[in-house]
């Protein structure tokens, strides 16, 4: 099924390029009142296209003009060569790393390989611009967020198409979370960072008033994964320098891109130079010398324990506040008195995904009033109601010269071109993040009474879920992040076989049924794996990939003692219809999060955060405010 979205134009004078949310642009050379024709994409848009597109725009036309076609960034074949974004600028790197492509396997971009020296320019921009941006107001700050979220909605797709191809995973999942995450993410510390409060006490018999203030605390610095780029970078970024700081910060080495192109945007947004300053690189230079720097009081970090352990230990002698968010081993707890209607595609996606409930997506194309595009898995048509140009299977040469003939001037019009039909059908999609997200279920206790149905009925779910090309819309489940990486978790599975577990689905991906183009890729099919001892290592340490073990339970003690009994307390989940029972369970359980019946309801207000060997510290509105700005208490005696 592909659907492309076509957008014309039109302005009084002048000539204009914008390729944002779009996959290509068709540009008038010669036509006076237009400036674009947008081709955009939410789905796929093969090769072999290119040349009938073309074909339509230039065949019969009566001034005889041709169009040129020209891919965007994210389409386009050449090989991207990053640059450290420090003090305003983007600055070469002496030596450069390369960055795969995780559903080819092919080289995607070069990226800076930066060391001591880089880390030791950003930091020293980012000082030089604290005290201006410190002075501002929380109200001026806000505005500048706000303005750095729109730009970054206003070029969506090309951030969702760099994403997906950068990390592997499905295009829909990129477009409906991951990018307007990151959008969300400043606009909600945009919001927050004007409605905190402090405190005031008053001691009459002493005749003194106290009262706190809280400042930013200067330089932070931010390191953050490879499994939500743009998603857990804005995350960081958004409320460090909402609160006046400014920010240092690292994405991971395979996942840099997006970080780049939002480099781009921050003058635009009105970001004062040196506020905001990106240094790529691997852990072991760019980010040992962030968290050994002298003038870098806090790190903000999000990845693994043993990452942690050893930033702990370098930070230690600078006495450095620490905010660390790490792994999980996930237990989804379910009582046979639990709805399995609900439970089961929730614990699947739990299990594979980290997406909300599915969107059924209807093939049939619809027109609406002009208004903003929503995020969602396919943005809408948006044109005048005046107007509604006939659509058939292919679109007329005719009704395309119309348009671009300026009949309707200074509106902005959308048709839809199908190029492939699915009649009267629905499809229905479920983006994953094939199970590398920290909140992802790993472990699934099912109590006795309904093991046997529950275990067929989730691993027929899991089977309908489709691996392969994350462009593909069809697409449940995209690539993993590295062939390294795809190794590490296919021997969690193996080990799993050698100590006498069933493994029931999933595994391996054939590379010849995968479409040419995406045989060298990263593919892993959802594993489930029964049978397994609570010792086994894949129920104990982290696997970060589509695979989940199920194992039964008979008691609620015992449930309890099993899901506590790893080193890692991130999230768990807990399925029964027996409030005063969830309400215990919850209690008890070793996590910074619990739900119950449901998965991932996140208000971003509350603390998010795990215990034990999931981390240190919370962010959320309060807590992330808390982290990066310092707390003085005043005492006036009047």
């Amino acid at each position: 099924m592909l659907y492309y979205f076509i957008s014309y134009r039109q302005r009084k004078a002048g000539f204009q390029q914008l390729c944002y949310s779009s996959l290509l642009a068709l540009i008038p050379r010669k036509e006076p009142n237009v400036t674009e024709i947008l081709i955009f994409s939410p789905f796929l848009f093969p090769d072999d296209l290119f040349p009938l597109v073309n074909k339509w725009c230039g065949e019969d036309r009566e001034t005889g003009e041709e169009f040129g076609l020209t891919p965007t960034m994210a389409h386009s074949k050449a090989l991207l060569v990053l640059e450290n974004f420090i003090g305003g600028k983007f600055v070469p790197c002496s030596s450069y790393i390369d960055s795969y492509n995780p559903s080819t396997g092919d080289v995607y971009c070069r990226v800076p390989d930066s060391g001591k020296e880089e880390v030791e320019a950003a930091v020293k921009a980012a000082k030089d611009a604290f005290p201006i941006w410190s002075s501002k107001s929380p109200l001026e700050r806000s505005q500048i967020l706000n303005k750095l979220a729109d730009l970054i909605e206003h070029d969506l797709e090309a951030f969702a198409q760099a994403e997906s191809k950068d990390q592997g995973k499905t295009i829909t999942f990129a477009r409906t979370v991951d990018i307007p995450r990151a959008v969300h993410n400043f606009r909600f510390f945009a919001s927050s960072i004007l409605h905190h409060v402090t405190e005031c006490t008053e001691m009459p018999t002493m005749g003194c008033v106290h009262y706190t203030s809280r400042a930013p605390v200067g330089v932070a610095g931010l390191i953050s994964p490879w499994n939500l780029p743009l998603y857990l970078l804005t995350w960081k970024i958004a409320p460090a320098i909402a609160c006046g700081n400014t920010v240092v910060a690292k994405p991971s080495e395979m996942t840099s891109v997006t970080a780049w192109m939002m480099c781009k945007l921050l003058e635009k947004a009105g970001v004062p130079p040196g506020v905001v300053n990106v240094v790529f690189g691997t852990g072991a230079k760019a980010g040992e010398a962030l968290v050994c720097h002298p003038d870098v009081p806090l790190i903000s970090f999000t990845g693994s324990t043993l990452t942690a352990q050893r930033i702990t230990e370098k930070s230690a002698p600078h006495c450095k506040r620490l905010s660390l968010e790490l792994g999980g081993k996930n237990p989804a707890i379910i009582f046979d008195d639990a709805d399995l209607s609900q439970c089961i595609p929730t614990t699947v996606r739990s299990s594979f995904a980290n997406q909300v409930p599915p969107t059924p997506v209807t093939q049939k194309p619809h027109w609406q009033q002009a208004g903003r595009v929503p995020e969602g898995l396919c943005a809408c048509l948006h044109l005048p109601l005046d107007l509604n140009p006939k659509l058939s299977r292919s679109i007329s040469r005719l009704c395309l010269r119309k348009l671009l003939r300026g009949k309707q001037n200074n509106k902005r019009l959308f048709f839809l071109l199908s190029i492939r039909r699915y009649q009267g059908k629905k499809l229905l999609l479920i983006p994953t993040a094939q199970g590398e997200i920290c909140l992802c279920t790993s472990r699934i206790f099912v109590q006795r009474g309904i093991y046997s149905e529950f275990l067929k009925r989730f691993v027929e779910e899991a089977k309908k879920w489709k691996t392969g090309n994350p462009s593909d819309p069809t697409i449940n489940v995209g690539a993993l992040i590295s062939k390294e990486h795809l190794e590490k978790v296919r021997n969690y599975v193996k080990k799993a076989q050698a100590e006498g577990a069933r493994v029931l689905c999933g595994e391996g991906v054939d590379p010849l049924a995968l479409p040419p183009g995406n045989q060298k890729g990263y593919f892993m099919l959802p594993t489930v794996i029964a049978e397994v001892k609570d010792e086994s290592c894949c129920m104990q340490e982290e696997i970060f990939g589509p695979v989940t073990c199920v194992v039964a339970f008979d008691t609620e003690e015992e449930v309890i003692k099993r899901a506590n009994g790893v080193k890692y307390g991130l999230a768990a989940t807990v399925w029964s219809s027996n409030v005063g029972r969830v309400h215990r369970v919850a209690h008890k359980l070793q996590s910074g999060l619990v739900w119950t019946n449901c998965w991932l309801v996140r208000d971003l207000n509350l603390p998010f955060g795990g215990m034990k060997a999931s981390g240190i510290g919370r962010e959320g509105a309060k807590d992330s405010y808390e982290f990066f700005t310092e707390v003085k208490t005043i005492t006036i005696k009047h």
